[in-house]
């Protein structure tokens, strides 16, 4: 009897542990498929990375042709992750509910995927190479000129005892004052003339009509108040979008 409760006991011990053990996922659920174009699978790069990746993340990679059921594609659509032979090569995630796509796509993309399928050398030379950068077109700012030569003159007015707002006023303002072609080469500089009279030392002598409050009488300006609309300062707005920025030169280099 008494070797009869033991047995017993030790199968609901055994029922619970298996019970309470954590369920592993379906092996198809740490499976990605992605989809690749033949010149890119007979490159024999994919054999060459996908191993690695699986190792890392335990996920299973399963290349597939273009045009079968995937999760995620090599080819001319998504992000660019590297080049060559004679072509760009780009990822995209085509399936959102295979957390595998994404880790697969964010590696492709990290310094570490590059650093594997630029690292694939067959015959001792790099087949694969980083994505070309392609810079951004410069933002053309549309100059409305009326608008644009009513700021002149209100900067003349209101501005040009501190700043050179001009190539006529280089000798006119203070050194030590920032000119307009300094602050339209900042990357905020709209951003700055728009609401400059919060910006010190302004809100000290300066008045927006409708805008900023009254000096108090136990703080007047200490210089002769600047009083401006909010049609002037739009209008300086307009004036210093088609000044040509200062060069700055290129940004310090920190060793």
């Amino acid at each position: 009897m008494h070797g009869i409760r033991q047995i017993l006991a030790a199968a609901v011990v055994l029922i619970l542990a298996q019970a309470l053990a954590p369920v592993p996922a379906p092996a198809q659920d740490r499976t990605v498929r992605l989809a690749a174009p033949a010149a890119l699978v007979d490159s024999g790069v994919l054999r060459y990375a996908l191993p690695r990746f699986s190792l890392k993340t335990q996920v299973k990679v399963q290349v597939v042709a273009p045009g079968d059921a995937a999760d995620i594609a090599l080819g001319d659509d998504g992000v660019a992750v590297f080049e060559g032979p004679d072509q760009s090569w780009h990822v995209a995630v085509l399936s959102s509910d295979n957390d595998g796509a994404a880790r697969l796509a964010d590696w492709f993309a990290s310094d570490v995927g590059l650093a594997t399928i630029t690292g694939y050398a067959p015959d001792g030379a790099a087949l694969f190479g980083p994505p070309e950068v392609v810079e951004a077109a410069p933002e053309e700012i549309e100059i409305d000129t009326e608008l644009a030569r009513a700021g002149l003159v209100a900067s003349r007015v209101h501005c040009v005892r501190c700043h050179v707002i001009s190539e006529d006023t280089r000798m006119t303002s203070i050194d030590s004052t920032p000119s307009f072609f300094l602050l339209r080469a900042f990357d905020d500089w709209e951003y700055r003339f728009q609401v400059f009279y919060i910006l010190n030392p302004h809100p000290a002598f300066t008045q927006v009509e409708g805008v900023t409050e009254p000096f108090p009488i136990s703080r007047p300006s200490p210089i002769v108040p600047v009083e401006m609309t909010v049609d002037e300062v739009e209008a300086i707005v307009a004036y210093v979008a088609g000044l040509e920025p200062a060069d700055l030169g290129a940004p310090l280099q920190h060793q």
